[in-house]
């Protein structure tokens, strides 16, 4: 197996400071309760990071480095909503028609699939983390805290209403470091139970692409992968790359942990590595099945690719305090032609 898994008995604690209700009211002058429950998670040490706050009510911890690159990370869902490179370019995608709404899942940026990944399981799409309320994290141990403004620590802790519907008590972990060129997710999953249990999980990437049609991704090539559009039926690769002209929804299987997507109009190309996450999911709906999505624009398809970090095939099992850890860093690199085409060698074996 690619993920790390150690045991640990470890207590997380928190500190408190108040912050300012003015700056979560609403123009009528209440709180909504969703913004409470948020202005509650944000009660910690003094912050090296700063909270921008929308109209959406949906506070941002924004992420900055000295090159110029910002990232923006929501409690709701512990999700990464943007990321901009030094030249404040969006690298991710986030839908036209994207739901800013509590309890609604939002389309886009790097959703949090846990503990279910789409729908193999009983518990609706994609799990719960996605649509819940994280805190920030003050005891990420054993990693060291975060004390800059390129990182931040979430947690995400089960509920009793969680409870009801997974009956499994759990730690879910997500550091977000931001670097010049690159972006590192680190999630982390503990078992606080009493018992075993077994999970699935993505990091769900909405990479912002010119169009659709001049995408390629390679790194996939002669791997099994299981096709969702036909009862997950198991196919080889026969391609010598991924391209796109009709819907795709697939799981590649046992993938390498460096995987490229090469965007020909703007000749750049995303690289993404990986560890603990052994598979990875690839999605476009193309114009039928996006027009038939209430939170997706129908030309939306266009100028976006989902290539997923997960763990699906095999799920993951974690003894009484056992934790797991994966890794995922996105990167991008300017891509060169070569005889009319991008050369692939240079993207996924020479890019360092």
């Amino acid at each position: 197996m690619f993920y790390s898994i150690s045991t640990a008995r470890t207590t997380t604690t928190a500190t408190t400071a108040t912050t300012p209700a003015t700056n979560l009211e609403w123009r009528k002058g209440k709180v909504s309760p969703i913004v409470s429950g948020i202005r509650a998670r944000l009660r910690l040490k003094p912050m090296s990071f700063n909270i921008v706050r929308d109209g959406d009510g949906l506070p941002r911890i924004l992420l900055t480095e000295p090159s110029g690159s910002s990232v923006e990370v929501l409690l709701y869902g512990g999700q990464v909503v943007s990321w901009k490179n030094e030249r404040k370019e969006e690298l991710l995608f986030m839908s036209s028609k994207a739901i800013w709404k509590p309890p609604k899942a939002i389309r886009g940026g790097i959703p949090v699939c846990f503990p279910q990944f789409g729908n193999l399981g009983s518990l609706e799409q994609h799990g719960f983390a996605r649509n819940r309320l994280w805190s920030v994290d003050n005891d990420p141990s054993p990693l060291p805290p975060a004390k800059n403004q390129s990182s931040v620590d979430l947690i995400l802790k089960s509920t009793e209403e969680d409870l009801k519907i997974w009956p499994r008590s759990f730690e879910l972990r997500l550091r977000v470091s931001l670097h010049a060129g690159k972006l590192i997710l680190i999630p982390r999953v503990r078992n606080t139970d009493n018992k075993g249990f077994s999970f699935t999980f993505a990091l769900r990437n909405y990479f912002s692409v010119s169009d659709i049609s001049e995408v390629r991704v390679e790194g996939l090539e002669t791997l099994d992968y299981l096709d969702n559009l036909q009862k997950r039926e198991r196919f080889t690769e026969q391609a010598d790359a991924i391209t796109f002209d009709v819907e795709m929804d697939r799981v590649y299987l046992s993938t390498p942990t460096k995987i490229a997507i090469i965007d020909h109009e703007k000749k750049r190309t995303f690289v993404l590595r990986k560890d603990g996450m052994q598979d990875a999911a690839v999605w476009n709906p193309w114009d039928k099945r996006a027009k038939a999505l209430p939170d997706l624009g129908d030309e939306d398809y266009k100028t976006m690719l989902c290539v997923d970090s997960a763990a699906v095939e095999t799920p993951i099992f974690l003894k009484p305090f056992e934790e797991w850890k994966g890794y995922q860093e996105l990167s991008t690199v300017s891509s060169s032609y070569c005889s009319g085409q991008l050369d692939p060698r240079k993207v996924l074996y020479g890019c360092q």
